[in-house]
């Protein structure tokens, strides 16, 4: 291993190589795994593995190994949250918006699992939150957007605050009733998110 963190030996340790973006191929490795593996079985020492890296160089990036599972749930908050926006504006926003990333949640949930789960199920410490807030921030923002899009523009702050929980648990239920087995993932049944509001 040389001075450089993101330098290893490969090939028996004759050729040097230099990975361009360790981080990004950690996280990479640490979502391939997640794929075949419980988030409580991922090790860094696994995920230095797959990248070809020794454990040194991975805790340069991710001190332990909560800092890399929030890791992997940033990527699948960013994943969520771009999935949703594409889906708003490609409906146009408004009710059809607000229909389309309802519906774009559950496909989401439904191509990524794994990864949908650790990000449901992880609360990130604080010192690991980012300085804008919360990984979730970015489409919670969107859904009360979306809501505010097929309410009454005189809707008290309680009404639609109880609108957010409404639309997300209707989505994120779906989704868990799907994931679990407990409803078909049907297209048709996906496609009826949002064209009555559950408010």
């Amino acid at each position: 291993m040389s001075a450089d963190a993101n330098t290893v030996n490969i090939e028996n340790g004759k050729r040097p190589y230099h990975h361009g973006d360790l981080r990004a191929a950690l996280v990479k490795a640490g979502l391939d795994l997640l794929e075949t593996q419980s988030a409580e079985g991922l090790s860094l020492r696994e995920v230095a593995r797959q990248v070809g890296v020794s454990p040194t160089a991975v805790y340069r990036h991710f001190p332990n190994k909560q800092s890399l599972l929030y890791a992997l749930c940033k990527h699948g908050a960013d994943g969520l949250y771009e999935a949703q926006a594409a889906a708003m504006k490609a409906a146009g926003g408004g009710p059809a918006g607000f229909a389309a990333t309802g519906q774009a949640y559950v496909r989401y949930a439904l191509a990524n699992p794994a990864l949908f789960r650790l990000l449901m199920t992880t609360k990130p410490p604080a010192e690991m939150l980012d300085p804008e807030g919360t990984y979730v921030d970015a489409a919670m923002d969107l859904l009360r957007r979306n809501v505010a899009a097929v309410l009454p523009a005189d809707a008290s702050p309680d009404v639609r605050k109880a609108a957010v929980t409404l639309a997300w648990s209707q989505v994120h239920g779906m989704a868990m009733l799907m994931l679990d087995g407990q409803l078909p993932a049907d297209e048709k049944l996906i496609s009826v998110i949002g064209r009555a509001a559950p408010f």
